[in-house]
């Protein structure tokens, strides 16, 4: 590996920061994902088709190891989930993931926040690892191309890589605000 090369060092980076976040929630990883795929597109350092496999693998890997510790903590996180539901409540949740867990997993890995929490129920009410890696392999391959679309499109209209990351960070924090807002406000609304 030549680690003068930009490229050596961007893809490390890209999945340790997409790892981390995915374990994590300290790191944007959605801004990490934007701004080297704004690198790839204004500049020939990094590859687009790398930039959003490499953020597959990471957030994979970040998914499975935070569905795994919630399967293994099983008996906690339901006494928590317990002290904070309803029995009735549960019993739904579970009907939810038996009927229609992969898209639970989708729209959590999709939605700002909303990651953490799905996978938690996931592992706590039993979801079967069986199910569960293809959900979330497919849920992280949407969301890195959604990601990296953001990029592309700051990489696309600005050729300074500079620029165009920052440009890319912004608009995925603006998107990832926006969503959280919309998210709070359809969870406000009546039933």
């Amino acid at each position: 590996m030549d680690w003068a090369d930009p490229s050596s060092i961007g893809y490390p980076v890209l999945f340790g920061g997409v790892l981390l976040g995915s374990v994590v929630p300290v790191v944007p990883t959605g801004a990490v994902v934007g701004a080297a795929a704004a690198i790839a597109t204004s500049t020939d350092r990094l590859d687009l088709v790398w930039v959003v496999l490499v953020a597959t693998i990471g957030s994979l890997i970040g998914d499975l190891v935070t569905f795994a510790a919630a399967s293994g903590g099983r008996t906690a996180v339901v006494r928590w989930f317990s002290r904070r539901q309803s029995a009735e409540r549960l019993e739904s949740a579970r009907e939810k993931f038996a009927a229609r867990g992969w898209q639970v997993v989708v729209i959590g890995r999709m939605v700002p926040a909303g990651r953490i929490p799905a996978l938690l129920a996931a592992g706590a009410l039993g979801y079967p690892w069986r199910r569960l890696v293809p959900a979330a392999a497919g849920a992280c391959l949407l969301w890195s191309v959604a990601y990296s679309a953001l990029g592309v499109v700051s990489g696309g209209l600005f050729d300074h890589p500079v620029v165009a990351t920052v440009i890319a960070t912004v608009l995925v924090l603006v998107v990832t605000a926006v969503s959280a807002l919309v998210a709070k406000r359809r969870e406000r609304r009546p039933s």
